[in-house]
């Protein structure tokens, strides 16, 4: 069976309302980050967004630290940066847009973190079609040692724990929980996973925005787990006013295309990254981003 390698399908999550309950689940916290695989195979190391992108030039101490993997190692994981004792999306996304040129300063300024929590390869040997609790014994063995920058979620399988986790870890920007079968093989592109997170809405990036710069129509933002640009649905006459304000001096000169629910792919004009957006998922086949509330920037150099 031949190594995984970019670009690779990630295994998904399906949301659910309440904790899951029942014999042979484990239960992780959901950090607040970007997704990433990161290969170590031929003595080469490769990072992976979600979308298949790859981001290795973004992040050169994760890809140091990538280094001290054993060879032909896989690893799927969540990237989080923290600030003042938790984790920060817009300085995630800052590093994720980071060029190669601002890349090292950036990662002396705003150090990225790993959470591993799955473990494909190992050794030149797929794992994939391996049970879960035997892939996750393995990645302690691996990245255990390692320490940080790079590290292995939590897990348990106690639900009693897990609960108390879902309450208290939400003020280090925690999100929520992900569940597993102990006895599941990794599918790449399948929600066979389950999260439940503390609340429908979520911090995103902005990326860009749709119409003139006085009064934006919409803004493309970037959800958590993920790097490709959503845009949001059109935003309320306030939140115009205010995104104008908020986004003033922030265009890059550049531009973009993302698909738009019920449009198809539209050009939106860049802004530097930083600001960041509370949105609402909508659930329906044809999901819209909402955006309910614009936070101010974190003023991140």
């Amino acid at each position: 069976m031949t190594l995984p390698r970019p670009p690779l399908k990630v295994a998904l999550a399906e949301s659910v309302n309440t904790l899951p309950r029942g014999a042979g689940l484990a239960y992780e916290p959901k950090f607040d980050g970007h997704r990433m695989v990161i290969f170590h195979i031929g003595g080469e190391v490769l990072l992976q967004a979600r979308s298949g992108r790859i981001v290795t030039a973004a992040f050169p101490d994760l890809a140091a630290a990538a280094r001290e993997l054993p060879g032909d190692t896989v690893l799927d994981g969540e990237v989080v940066v923290w600030r003042n004792g938790r984790t920060d999306f817009a300085a995630v996304q800052k590093r994720a847009a980071a060029t190669p040129g601002r890349a090292p300063a950036l990662a002396r300024a705003l150090p990225a973190s790993y959470a591993a929590f799955d473990l494909l390869a190992e050794g030149g040997v797929d794992l994939r079609p391996l049970a879960y609790e035997k892939r996750r014994a393995r990645l302690v063995a691996v990245a255990g040692p390692l320490g940080p920058p790079l590290q292995p979620v939590p897990m348990t399988r106690d639900r009693a724990e897990a609960e108390g986790w879902y309450e208290s870890l939400p003020g280090i920007g925690v999100e929520g929980l992900v569940i597993k079968r102990l006895d599941q093989s990794y599918r790449g592109g399948a929600r066979l996973w389950r999260k439940l997170r503390h609340t429908r809405t979520h911090d995103a990036a902005v990326v860009g925005f749709t119409g003139g710069a006085e009064r934006p129509a919409a803004l493309v933002v970037v959800l958590p787990d993920d790097d490709t640009p959503v845009v949001s649905g059109p935003l309320t006459p306030a939140l115009r006013t205010q995104a104008a304000a908020l986004l003033a001096g922030r265009a890059g000169g550049g531009s973009g295309t993302a698909v738009a629910t019920g449009i198809g792919e539209v050009t939106y004009r860049a802004v530097e990254p930083g600001v960041t957006v509370e949105v609402e998922l909508g659930t329906t086949r044809h999901a819209v981003t909402t955006v309910v509330r614009l936070r101010s920037p974190e003023e991140l150099d």
